[in-house]
């Protein structure tokens, strides 16, 4: 069975039940709003990472995030309860997976207006996710453009190139899972020799650069919140 990658949308009312999710690889982006993970309160562009069961409390605001997921299974689960709201943006079967030992890295990537990223491969997949501006992402002889809120899915391999669009700044924020070996490294390769000179638009905020575990069968996933 094939690892899998997911991203789920999950909007928490003030005063919605605890959400307890079960041992997984995972990353949480707070978009707007805060809420506390294992003790520990993040708030609006803040992220948090781990692999062990976690609790998610929603502050008094509520909060909504974005919810990246590793796992070895077919099938996903949204978040449900009363005061949820909650829904998978997109999932990925990670056919590029890396052998050996492997690491999660999250992050934000960032544009001035008009920047671009040349053509280049990473060295694992990953989801992103726009959370403000717009950029267009050619890839495979296709051309897609994505507004806040949109998400994609990059192999790896696959040789890629990023436009950011012209009159605003422009971000999304990532989940790669890459070899363990890049701990503290970057992944990008450049296509074009002539690239390799220029300098380059995009500026980085990494949240997350975690050896993780391959992910085993499908672990018991309550998500309802309140008892069991």
């Amino acid at each position: 069975m094939a690892a899998m990658l997911r991203l789920y949308e999950d909007v928490l009312s003030a005063g919605a039940p605890d959400i307890r999710l079960p041992a997984l690889p995972r990353m949480i982006y707070v978009v707007h709003g805060n809420v506390t993970i294992a003790d520990r309160q993040i708030g609006d562009d803040e992220a948090w990472h781990g692999e062990s069961p976690v609790t998610l409390t929603p502050g008094s605001t509520g909060v909504t995030c974005w919810r990246w997921e590793f796992a070895q299974n077919d099938t996903g689960d949204a978040l449900a309860g009363p005061g949820i709201v909650s829904h998978e943006k997109l999932s990925a079967k990670l056919d590029t997976l890396p052998k050996g030992e492997l690491l999660m890295r999250g992050d934000s990537v960032a544009f001035p207006p008009g920047g671009c990223a040349y053509l280049h491969t990473h060295q694992g997949p990953g989801i992103r996710c726009l959370i403000e501006g717009g950029i267009r992402i050619d890839t495979q002889g296709t051309l897609t453009s994505y507004g806040p809120g949109g998400a994609w899915y990059e192999s790896g391999p696959e040789p890629v190139f990023a436009q950011a669009a012209g009159d605003r700044p422009s971000r999304f924020i990532r989940v790669l899972i890459l070899p363990r070996a890049l701990l503290g490294k970057s992944s990008l390769q450049l296509i074009n020799e002539a690239d390799k000179a220029k300098p380059r638009a995009q500026q980085y905020n990494i949240f997350a650069d975690a050896p993780i575990e391959r992910p085993q069968a499908s672990p018991d996933r309550p998500r309802e919140g309140g008892d069991p």
